[in-house]
């Protein structure tokens, strides 16, 4: 009796030592298998794990099994993730007592996002029950804005996209600390967007610097991610993201967004049915209803027909011959890079030096101009410095144009280069500098 108490034992022994490793190796499979899916997979991955679990469970008590599991949330999900859960730790704490001191409840149930690239502003706005009107939270600075005005409608065109998304990615691994994936194209912008090429991987990211998307600081993007998080978390699988022009009871904002759309009919068309959207939400602090046309034109429930006030514009200021600028013969551009060009002091001492670069331009702006978006197009070579600077777009005049690239080539720092396989290679590089006088002050 004794010999066999003893080999019972150890054959309990064994098959909990055989368990345990088992557990161990398909964690690691699973998380090995996770850091080699493409970012646009693992919401998608992790769903399916979710689903597997839950059938799993579910099978365990049908059958009469008395032990107590629970399945991983999406918030426990990304506390194992290595950036997620330092914003965690060090953000949640102050979100809750941000929170706390605007008498919201922590976490909001249902969070939505509208942002107003002329405006530079992403605001946030949450509640807890779905009759409830939502009330705002925060409003965070955009860092940077990429093209111009008006929807996004091709790949490489830089543009951020106007319209109505939602979040469809929580990316914790971006090359821009955190990200949230927007569902661009969506059903609007495949009918009237290039049909080959639309473009796509459209965040709100960190890092401060873009190339066609909406970016804060690493501080932001931290609260946002984790507040977006837990209303997944609670449900909220389509968290909608509102892409305005412009803030449309700003009387500036309105007139610049006239002066742009004067003698472009279809961009005034499409500026007006967002607007139909956002004074919906002025006015009832609720979603509207949007519909997409054949055509591809949105249609917002309730919308009242309006008509635009347009103001003449000043004359033309006449063109005056190009100025020589310095250029470089660049041999080996790459596209995709391991590490990307970084601004000495990184992306808010480049916010910094685009301010004081825009604010020494006010005086080159037209009589008639008061605000301007200059979408800069330059290359960080492998030396790490600045060349090939060239206006893609927002130059009010080649006069203009001329002083911005003269004061470029003469102020801006040398970067670290971009590195590739870790050596240093020639990136391109897009930025826009905004340049604005501001409007006097009422006495």
């Amino acid at each position: 009796m004794k010999r066999r108490g003893i080999a019972f034992a150890a054959l309990c022994f064994m098959l909990i030592f055989t368990i345990v490793q088992i557990k161990a190796t398909l964690k690691l499979l699973i998380r090995t298998f996770y850091n080699l899916m493409k970012p646009s997979m693992k919401n998608l991955f992790f769903c399916i794990l979710t689903c597997c679990l839950t059938i799993s469970l579910s099978a365990q008590n049908g059958s009469g099994g008395n032990s107590v599991s629970s399945v991983v949330s999406f918030i426990d999900f990304q506390k194992s993730l290595q950036r997620p859960s330092e914003a965690l730790t060090k953000n949640e704490t102050a979100i809750k007592k941000q929170f706390d001191e605007k008498k919201l409840v922590w976490p909001a149930k249902y969070v939505y996002i509208r942002s107003f690239k002329y405006d530079s502003q992403l605001e946030v706005w949450v509640k807890n029950e779905r009759k409830d009107p939502y009330k705002l939270f925060k409003t965070y600075k955009v860092c940077a804005l990429a093209g111009t005005l008006g929807p996004k409608r091709m790949e490489g065109d830089y543009q951020v996209p106007e319209g109505f998304y939602y979040i469809n990615e929580f990316n914790p691994k971006s090359n821009y600390h955190l990200s949230l994936g927007l569902n661009y194209p969506n059903i609007s912008d495949r009918i009237l967007s290039d049909l080959n090429s639309p473009g796509g991987d459209i965040y709100i990211h960190g890092s401060c610097v873009t190339v066609g998307c909406i970016p804060l600081t690493d501080p932001m993007i931290e609260e946002l991610y984790i507040v977006t998080a837990h209303a997944k978390n609670q449900g909220q699988d389509f968290i909608p993201v509102h892409i305005f022009p412009i803030r449309f009871n700003v009387k500036k904002s309105v007139e610049y967004l006239g002066r742009i759309t004067k003698d472009d009919e279809q961009l005034k068309i499409f500026a007006s049915h967002l607007e139909d959207a956002f004074n919906y939400f002025e006015k009832h602090k609720q979603l509207p209803v949007v519909a997409v046309s054949d055509k591809g034109e949105y249609y917002v429930n309730d919308a009242p027909d309006k008509k635009w006030n347009e103001k003449p514009e000043a004359k033309p200021i006449p063109k005056r011959k190009n100025v020589q600028h310095r250029t470089r013969v660049i041999t080996g551009l790459v596209e995709s890079v391991h590490t990307w060009p970084k601004y000495p002091g990184g992306g808010e001492e480049l916010l910094k030096y685009l301010d004081k670069l825009g604010k020494g331009m006010r005086e080159y702006l037209p009589k008639n101009v008061r605000k301007a978006f200059v979408q800069l197009e330059f290359i960080v070579d492998k030396d790490g410095v600045p060349v090939n600077f060239k206006v893609l777009r927002g130059g009010v005049n080649d006069d203009f144009s001329d002083e911005l690239i003269s004061r470029l080539e003469a102020t801006m720092a040398t970067w670290e280069p971009a590195l590739l396989n870790d050596k240093p290679v020639p990136k391109k590089m897009v930025q826009t500098v905004t340049i604005e006088i501001p409007e006097p002050m009422e006495m």
